[in-house]
């Protein structure tokens, strides 16, 4: 761009103020509104190739895409909601394509497989972006002295398209890319660096600050890669769930940097970078080869370059730098220790961040009555929720509950899920899955099995009950056609969420107290027991295959089953049964070919695995992380 373009026009109305490049719209505005408005603007232009921002007086997006149509510019809407409110226009730099859309514009759910790749691949140059704001922005900042936020003031932001798109030729990217590339190298000054950071109203923050270095193959390498072991034919699917993954896979201690990474995007609210790691983590759970070569990594789908470079920085130093940011970034060892508070989600997190708080006790001091009920709790039992819960501790508390259930209706039957059942040592909660071979037993029985556990001392606090499965009489969730809006989660059975505490403990007796015992003197002695998060599902019998399928199997492998589902079979699966997309009735697989239920629980869930046309993978197998 030529910054002496005869077409900027700037006086020194408020020489104080640095505003962006402006192009104003004549619309809606009086000749003297105009007027007035032009010697007002001290970076007015007329050419909307180089306007940073369009103002004007409108206030619709079809308006403002019909005034940027009258300029000969065609735009498609880029969705900038999770942008910060404090952004404003960063400055264009000559000749260079706008920074590449961040992963937090894009939704992790609807995110296709190829968004995925491109993730991971690092960003790619996109088109300029056409932001047009009120025309309040501009005069309230002229009245306050200062130039506001943008970003409440923004009518429509979008992303210029061609009229006629064609697809150029190989060689034509090529040439833009050179191109582009000694445009670059020219407008750096001597000093810059990649990498370094520059002040100025340009900057933005990096999706991802550390970045492997590029490596070079050795000899030894090269031989390598010439005799890699075949990849498994159930790697040539992007869907986790039809592979095998072991709980402890050979390349766990390469998977277990990756999580860290994963980790740090959660924090930071890069969805679209949570879940691009999770697929590169699920496929090289389910690689059954210890990694030899970063090439054999990068032939995996859903792992490409990005994950190839990462391993080759793990095995050359024994860690990846990215993962230990953690470690070294002192905000994000706060926002950790707020995201582990049970209750509170990455966003809570960062704004409890925001508010100053650095550690459980500020929350306590300054914000104790502003938080949830729920989050309350998660403070007070922090330390306690932390701890992991070992197998045989599991197994009693899940007898506890049967035992209570068949006590109060006999013939309740029981599946231990979550990672339990997944083969894990220890577990951060302990989740079940109740159901009855009679529809009658289990309406409303979550809000009578709670009742009977506390009466007997075991729940110490309910979380969250919900009888959104009674409610609608036991039947499936209704499938209200594609707006997501309509959806409603994964999960929709009678649930109660619970905190639960052994009420009996060794030398209970000699300390003077019954097993549930009532309020009495402050001098007896304080039950030991950790308290515990408990699960409790109640799920009727004619969708219980589908319930234990779902609460069985890891995080990946089941937003790849619902992917699987939709995609392949236009059905929608849910943990309280699937239903057609095309016609919204329930589909029935747990039912034998005469219609018979089936006789137990976990053969429910093999029916439904059948009925999806999937391979049986046993809980072992779906360790996705």
């Amino acid at each position: 761009m030529d910054q002496a373009a005869p077409s900027r026009k700037r006086n020194v109305s408020h020489p104080t103020l640095d505003f962006p490049v402006i192009l104003l719209l004549s619309a809606n505005l009086t000749p003297q509104e105009l007027q007035d408005l032009r010697g007002q603007i001290p970076t007015l232009t007329d050419d909307i190739n180089e306007a940073e921002v369009v103002l004007g007086k409108v206030f619709r997006k079809e308006r403002a895409q019909f005034e940027l149509r009258k300029l000969g510019v065609h735009t498609e809407e880029v969705d900038l909601s999770t942008r910060p409110a404090s952004a404003t226009p960063p400055r264009k730099r000559p000749r260079r394509s706008s920074p590449a859309l961040v992963s937090s514009d894009l939704d992790s759910d609807t995110a296709s497989e190829d968004e995925i790749q491109k993730r991971l691949a690092g960003p790619a140059p996109v088109e300029p972006t056409v932001q047009v704001v009120k025309l309040s922005w501009f005069t309230e900042s002229v009245r306050t002295g200062e130039v506001l936020p943008i970003h409440s003031y923004i009518v429509y932001n979008g992303r210029r398209v061609s009229q006629s798109p064609s697809k150029p030729s190989p060689a034509d990217r090529a040439a833009t890319v050179m191109e582009r590339a000694l445009a670059d190298a020219a407008s750096q000054p001597k000093s810059s660096r990649p990498g370094s950071s520059q002040s100025g109203r340009g900057a933005t923050y990096a999706a991802h600050p550390v970045r492997p270095a590029l490596h070079r193959q050795t000899t030894s390498e090269q031989k390598r890669n010439a005799h890699l072991p075949p990849i498994p034919d159930h790697l040539h699917t992007t869907y986790s769930c039809q592979r095998p993954t072991p709980v402890h896979p050979p390349n766990e201690d390469f998977i277990e940097e990756l999580e860290r990474i994963r980790a740090v995007r959660t924090l930071t609210g890069d969805k679209i970078g949570v879940r691009a790691y999770s697929s590169a983590i699920a496929t090289v759970a389910a690689y059954p080869y210890k990694f030899q070569t970063s090439q054999e990594v990068a032939r995996l789908p859903g792992c490409g370059d990005k994950i190839a470079l990462l391993f080759k920085e793990f095995r050359d130093a024994g860690r990846i730098q990215e993962a230990r940011q953690q470690e070294s970034d002192p905000k994000l060892a706060v926002l950790k220790l707020f995201y582990d508070i049970w209750g509170v989600a990455e966003t809570t997190a960062r704004d409890f961040y925001n508010r100053g708080w650095r550690d459980l006790d500020d929350i306590v001091e300054y914000g104790w009555d502003t938080l949830t009920r729920v989050q309350q709790i998660g403070v007070k039992y922090y330390d306690e929720f932390q701890l992991k819960i070992p197998r045989p501790e599991v197994e009693s508390i899940s007898e506890t509950i049967l035992a209570h259930a068949n006590k109060m209706r006999p013939g309740f039957e029981m599946v231990v899920v979550g990672g339990y059942r997944r083969g894990k040592a220890a577990s951060g909660d302990v989740d079940v899955v109740l159901s009855h071979r009679e529809e009658s037993a289990t309406e409303y029985f979550v809000e009578r099995i709670v009742v009977s556990l506390e009466h007997a001392g075991y729940i110490t606090h309910t979380l969250s009950l919900s009888t959104a499965n009674s409610e609608r009489r036991q039947q499936p969730v209704e499938w209200k056609g594609n707006d997501r809006k309509a959806g409603s989660g994964f999960d929709t059975l009678d649930k109660a969420l619970v905190v639960w505490q052994d009420p009996n403990w060794e030398g209970q007796a000699a300390a003077g107290q019954s097993p549930n015992p009532s309020p009495g003197p402050s001098h007896r002695k304080k039950n030991p027991n950790p308290h515990r998060r408990v699960d409790i599902i109640i799920s009727p019998w004619k969708t219980a295959g589908c319930a234990v399928l779902g609460w069985s199997s890891g995080t990946t492998f089941q937003r790849d089953l619902r992917r699987y589902c939709k995609k392949e079979l236009r059905l929608k699966f849910d943990s309280s049964g699937i239903r057609s997309r095309s016609t919204g009735a329930w589909v029935d697989l747990e039912s034998g070919p005469d219609g018979s239920p089936a006789p137990d629980m976990l053969t429910a869930e093999r029916r439904v695995f059948d009925g999806l046309g999937l391979e049986w993978r046993p809980p072992k197998e779906r360790c996705t992380r």
